[in-house]
């Protein structure tokens, strides 16, 4: 009998949503985590109501909402123009806190369903298939120690090592961007994001929780990781200036995705060791929820689980997020003459009494 009925490899925001989930329909689930301790970085800050339906799945979702900020809509502008306004209807918000939050009051919520299921500092270094379990093989502070289970889910992000040592094609898939990003003191208030796709290239403005702004821009090898270059970025693509001196972090936004997310019927993976979202439209993490949803629906009480139809419509789902955030950065990209024209008559349009409601619905990760 394997020790455990699941062991879940990763302890961010998609691995501790799929053991709450698993623990709360009465499975032994164990965490194992590589880091000493929580990741500090702000990362993602977008929650769609779709992967609040998950968090709320797990018991975690009141928390969230008592810390979030709810995003009542977004405009796009462009040249000093509106171009469109779209509101999110009551059910349909988003909220916005930052990944390291939501982070931690998963962890929390981990730690009152099974005190001991989660194990920091402990890699996962090898993991082997069996007739009714998967061999685990973990490694801390040099020793190694075995377990069991029936059920694996690699969840440990965009770099899994566990990923390529499963012998899976890590496939490169359209939509690729570098950006530059920082979270700035703004006392200006207000509760609806402003997308600004300009001819100089993006400018994305996001309120955050306690008095903070995000800034990201697209970076085009302009130098933006510093500080003068990037609030000078600012005041010349939409005539802002920074309450506070940033600090920038420079990404490249790129989208692959592995071409198998089950592996032997007993290894799943999920999140950015399944399929890398570039981050503008904020739909990775939220799409690893929801497959993470998916996942539990599907597992018995022992662990055991028919994977066939959470693989395919994974991969649907998977490819139609990709889809649109490739979209969200070509809208973004540098133009000029009749390509931002184009563009700008195409937001328009998207923006207009007829389209209205249903971009909201996709903006929002509806319809997957």
């Amino acid at each position: 009998m394997p020790d455990h009925d699941a062991v879940v490899v990763g302890a961010g925001p998609v691995g501790l949503l799929a053991a709450c989930l698993l623990i709360r329909r009465g499975l032994d689930v164990a965490v194992r985590e590589k880091r000493e301790g929580p990741d500090p970085r702000n990362r993602a800050i977008g929650i769609h109501p779709a992967g609040l339906g998950a968090l709320d799945a797990a018991g975690v979702g009141d928390a969230v909402r008592a810390e979030a900020l709810a995003l009542r809509g977004g405009d796009v502008l462009s040249r000093g123009r509106m171009l469109a306004s779209v509101d999110f209807a009551e059910g349909r918000r988003v909220l916005i806190l930052p990944q390291r939050r939501t982070g931690a009051l998963l962890a929390e919520r981990l730690e009152g369903l099974a005190p001991d299921a989660l194990r920091l500092g402990c890699a996962v270094v090898d993991m082997r298939g069996e007739r009714d379990r998967v061999r685990v093989v973990t490694e801390s502070d040099g020793a190694r120690e075995e377990l069991t289970a029936s059920l694996v889910i690699v969840a440990d992000g965009v770099r899994s090592g566990l990923r390529d040592g499963l012998g899976l094609s890590w496939t490169q898939r359209p939509g690729a961007a570098t950006y530059a990003m920082a979270d700035v003191v703004d006392r200006s208030g207000g509760d609806r994001a402003r997308l600004h796709c300009e001819p100089g290239g993006l400018v994305e403005s996001f309120p955050l929780p306690g008095g903070m702004r995000r800034w990201v821009l697209r970076e085009d090898g302009q130098g933006l990781g510093d500080p003068s270059a990037f609030r000078t970025a600012i005041a010349q693509r939409v005539g802002a200036e920074l309450e506070a001196d940033p600090a920038p972090v420079v990404f490249d936004a790129a989208q692959h995705r592995v071409d198998r997310v089950v592996v032997g019927g007993r290894i799943v993976l999920l999140g950015d060791a399944a399929h890398e979202i570039s981050p503008i439209g904020g739909q990775g993490m939220n799409l690893g929820w929801i497959d993470a949803q998916r996942l539990a629906a599907s597992v018995s009480a022992s662990g055991a689980a028919d994977l066939s139809e959470f693989a395919r419509r994974g991969a649907r789902a998977a490819g139609r997020v990709q889809r649109r955030a490739r979209f969200y950065m070509s809208m973004g990209a540098p133009a000029g003459g009749m390509p931002l024209r184009v563009r700008e008559g195409l937001i328009r349009a998207l923006g207009a009494p007829l389209l209205r409601e249903r971009t909201a619905d996709i903006l929002t990760m509806g319809r997957l």
